[in-house]
Parts: structure tokens; sequence; C-alpha cells
């Protein structure tokens, strides 16, 4: 642990994956990262390759190269509408939406659980607050201008 707060959120991040990515394991028999993709989609659905690559902070090439075999899987739906040049729209199959479902609310509850121990009773954490902040922090850091390089 560190007393840089950036380092702080850094680990907790990781902790919180790594804590994700094992429950969806041994419950559901997918990792964290598919996961992610699917729930992002399921938010943003029916999405192109760029705008889903955008959401999830990876390149088109990287969504691209992970969509045949999530179709294959039946998680995910890729379809050409017509007219619609070399686009292609994702979209969840009924398999892909009942996994961010019931893994999005086991995951939810879970952390829900965590934030209630009884070990952080002497400093309570107020899970809607905490949410509204960092919410209105990621608004405020993706509203700001990238910084330039330091020579």
């Amino acid at each position: 642990m560190s007393d840089r707060l950036s380092f702080t959120i850094h680990e907790l991040v990781a902790e919180i994956d790594a804590y994700a990515d094992g429950v969806l394991r041994s419950r559901y028999g997918v990792g964290y990262n598919h996961f992610q993709f699917l729930a992002i989609l399921a938010d943003v659905e029916p999405s192109d390759m760029t705008r889903l690559a955008h959401c999830l902070g990876v390149t088109k090439a990287a969504v691209s190269k992970r969509v045949p075999a999530l179709v294959e899987d039946g998680w995910i739906t890729a379809d050409s509408p017509a007219g619609a040049g070399r686009s292609v729209l994702l979209s969840l199959t009924p398999k892909g939406a009942a996994l961010v479902r019931d893994a999005g609310a086991v995951l939810e509850r879970d952390f829900a659980d965590m934030l209630a121990a009884p070990a952080l009773a002497g400093d309570p954490i107020d899970a809607a607050r905490l949410n509204a902040q960092l919410n209105n922090l990621l608004a405020f850091i993706q509203s700001r201008p990238a910084a330039a390089p330091q020579e």
C-alpha cells in the first residue's frame, strides 16, 4: 500500500479486476476481459467496432480480432446492414445478455457487500456517494485536454 493516491487507485483497480476475474472464472467459466467486452457492448449496442474499441480503450484491430471467436461461441452477433458499406454492427446474443445481467449482478452485490463489511465500520463507505464522486472525477478527467509531453 502507498501514501500516493495515484498508486493506491491503481492498486485498488488491479485488486478489483483480479477479484472479478476469479469470481467470473469460477462461477461462469469466463475471464474478466471477456465479461468487460460484453458488458461494455451491452451499454452501447448495437455498436460498430470503432465505437466499441473507443469505449473499451483499445484499438479497432483488437476488437476485430476478438469478434470471430465471440460470434462462434454464441456471445455476440456481427451483422453488416445493407447500405452500410464495410461497417459491422455488434450486438449481444441472449446468451451474452444473460451473462452480463447475471454475472454483473453477482459482482455488484459482492462489491456492495465489501463496502459494507464490518471491518470498515470505523470509517464507513457510502457506496452511492463514492460512486457519484468517482463518476464526477472520471468526467472531469475526461474533459481535460491531454497533457503535452515533457521535454
